[in-house]
């Protein structure tokens, strides 16, 4: 096969959003094989059922060799964008931004945080530098969120914001009292939320996580929270559904 020579595409088979396209070449040029490739979308945008994304031409032995590899690649960020875009179109006409969590694929994190961004959605910390989030088994080891807090406040830079997660209305109240900057309301029910939000009285923002499904996170949004972390964003979305097709080239 290394002689033959073929042309093809990459195929959507369902409605998605796309993510990924400008890697393609650079997999491709990994096989030492010279190919052409021709962008037919952009990221973000959204492709029909059955339309083509990118043609290409080139030897089929470095077409064959880069195919599975980039097929995993590409339906795994066109499925991140996808799911992304469905939570953000939910949550259309509220003030909330849908964001990304940490749990991302090992060694994808930045192609991952990428495809969110072209789903519509934001990018939350990308590493544990980017802000500290003072969770429940560092409350309990602090001995509460004050003093949690206070201890962060004494390490960290005066640049980098404090988040607390709170899983009750007293530790809300708490974290106010202790100057937090950013309050993560964790799996609390919708009334719960409603409460914290009014509590909190836009005196810090505020984020909502939690199993953030589909199915209830306009009511979150609708709550008055300012974000909402999706963890399942990029550790658990769908694959998008693609097709390598190629033929042989016509030689004259």
């Amino acid at each position: 096969l290394s002689e033959q020579k073929v042309n093809g595409c990459i195929r959507a088979k369902n409605e998605i959003v796309i993510a990924g396209l400008p890697l393609v070449e650079m997999f491709l040029s990994e096989t030492g094989a010279r190919q052409t490739v021709r962008l037919l979308k952009e990221d973000g945008d959204v492709a029909a059922a059955s339309s083509m994304l990118l043609t290409f031409n080139g030897s089929a032995s470095g077409l064959l060799t880069a195919e599975r590899a980039l097929l995993n690649i590409l339906q795994h960020l066109c499925g991140v964008a996808t799911l992304t875009r469905r939570y953000v179109e939910l949550v259309e006409g509220t003030e909330c931004t849908i964001v990304d969590t940490r749990k991302t694929l090992p060694g994808l994190r930045i192609l991952d945080k990428y495809a969110v961004t072209q789903g519509g959605g934001r990018n939350h910390r990308f590493g544990l530098d980017d802000g500290i989030l003072i969770k429940d088994n560092h409350i309990a080891v602090c001995g509460g969120v004050k003093e949690a807090v206070g201890r962060a406040r004494g390490k960290a830079s005066n640049w980098l914001k404090i988040e607390v997660e709170c899983r009750t209305l007293p530790e809300v109240h708490e974290a106010l009292d202790a100057g937090t900057d950013i309050i993560l309301l964790d799996n609390m029910g919708i009334a719960e939320t409603r409460q914290a939000v009014k509590m909190i009285d836009g005196h810090v923002l505020v984020e909502a996580s939690g199993n953030m499904s589909l199915e209830r996170v306009r009511e979150v949004a609708e709550a008055g929270v300012d974000l909402i972390s999706v963890g399942a964003l990029t550790h658990s979305a769908p694959a998008a559904d693609l097709s390598m097709e190629m033929v042989p080239a016509v030689t004259s």
